[in-house]
């Protein structure tokens, strides 16, 4: 083990953390698109921007069918569409090409490398060089919301729903329930990180104190159910100390 030979160096394991956790995982799932529209994304994948004329004859589809096929996944966000400059008279051909978010939709090993990583971190530097990467990976985490994330004198609804609002966009399919006066509920229906959470419960621990340090001490976050624990999803309790304590005076 070469956890024995040496402990591991901060410039080390910072590369290594790079290299695990921080990627951005695409909201869009691969079963939410028809297999018409996933042959669209592919043929598009292949030849490149592409004229929905020259889609609908490589697929078989009439023109009308392919451009109804695009406009749809151009609501989803899976392709764009720009106007090519008119050749003499007639209108000007539009040309579609994948947005960045249709690589959700393609095979993605990302999830498989991360655990390998990880295990290959275990066995380099240990337990401890593992914890050393949550926590870079948590204080990025820490940093990146709180750039999206409204100021600490904003209302704790607004807060709370912005972190819902990143979280979804990660992938987590987050929304917000209210409960009552300063109570909410963080409710996530997907993980798009369990395969390296269930290889490392370090990071389910350390996204609860990413939760509590972005929205700050004068809050309690506590999470009431666990996707990886057994939960249908990840449940997240946060409320304002403040209010609790008024409650408490009736």
């Amino acid at each position: 083990m070469l956890s024995h030979l040496y402990r591991p160096q901060l410039n080390e394991i910072s590369y290594l953390q790079k290299r695990i956790v921080c990627y951005k995982v695409q909201a869009m799932q691969p079963e939410t698109v028809s297999d018409a529209k996933r042959r669209l994304l592919e043929c598009l994948k292949r030849k490149g921007p592409t004229t929905a004329s020259v889609l609908a004859g490589l697929l078989e589809l009439t023109d009308v069918a392919a451009r109804q096929h695009l406009l749809a996944l151009e609501g989803m966000g899976l392709v764009r569409q720009e106007k090519l400059p008119a050749d003499g008279r007639g209108r000007p051909s539009m040309l579609w090409s994948l947005d960045d978010r249709a690589g959700g939709v393609f095979p993605d090993g990302h999830g498989e490398l991360t655990v390998t990583l990880l295990e290959a971190v275990r066995e380099a530097f240990g337990e401890e060089g593992i914890a050393r990467v949550v926590d870079i990976w948590a204080g990025d985490q820490v940093n990146d919301l709180r750039r999206t994330m409204p100021a600490p004198s904003n209302s704790l609804k607004s807060r709370v729903e912005a972190l819902a609002r990143q979280r979804a966009a990660e992938g987590y399919m987050a929304e917000v329930a209210e409960e009552g006066p300063g109570r909410f509920l963080l409710i996530e229906h997907h993980c798009p990180i369990s395969q390296a959470a269930r290889s490392c419960a370090g990071i389910c621990s350390a996204e609860l104190e990413v939760f509590q340090r972005v929205l700050g001490d004068h809050v309690s976050v506590e999470r009431t159910s666990h996707l990886l624990g057994g939960g249908d999803r990840c449940i997240y309790s946060i409320q304002s100390k403040e209010e609790d304590d008024d409650w408490r005076c009736f």
